[in-house]
C-alpha cells in the first residue's frame, strides 16, 4: 500500500468528535477511538494483505469500508483502542508492504515492511 493518507472522518447520522492527529470518536462515552484513511494498493496486492497485516500489528479492526472513485484506492476506517490509533497513525505518507524471508528453521515467512 502506498499513498497512505489520513482522511477526514466519514459523514453520517452521527457527527464525529474530532480528538488529535485524525482521531475521533462517534460518541464521548466510547472508549474506542477510530481513524480514517485513504490506501492506494500496489500491483500485485489484494485487500486482505498486507491489510491485514497492519491491523494484527496495531491490534485494531476495519469499521467500516468507504465509497471510492478508483478501484484500487480503498477508504477505511480502523478502530480500537486510543493509543493503538495513535500508533497506527504514523503509517500516514509511508509505504507499507510485505516481504518475505527465510527465517533459520529454513521456512519462508512474510513480515510487515513500513518504509
Amino acid at each position: 500500500m502506498k499513498n497512505i493518507k489520513i482522511i477526514p472522518p466519514p459523514k453520517n447520522d452521527i457527527t464525529p468528535i474530532p480528538l488529535k492527529d485524525g482521531m475521533y470518536k462517534n460518541d464521548p462515552q466510547d472508549f474506542e477511538c477510530k481513524i480514517a484513511f485513504s490506501l492506494e494498493l500496489e500491483e500485485g496486492e489484494n485487500t486482505q494483505y498486507p491489510l491485514e497485516d497492519v491491523l494484527d500489528t496495531y491490534g485494531l479492526y476495519v469499521s467500516d469500508f468507504l465509497p471510492s472513485d478508483t478501484p484500487n484506492i480503498m477508504n477505511i476506517v480502523f478502530a480500537g483502542a486510543p493509543e493503538d490509533i495513535q500508533k497506527v497513525a504514523a503509517i500516514a505518507g509511508k509505504r507499507v508492504y510485505n516481504s518475505n524471508y527465510v527465517d533459520t528453521d529454513g521456512k519462508t515467512y512474510a513480515k510487515l515492511v513500513i518504509a
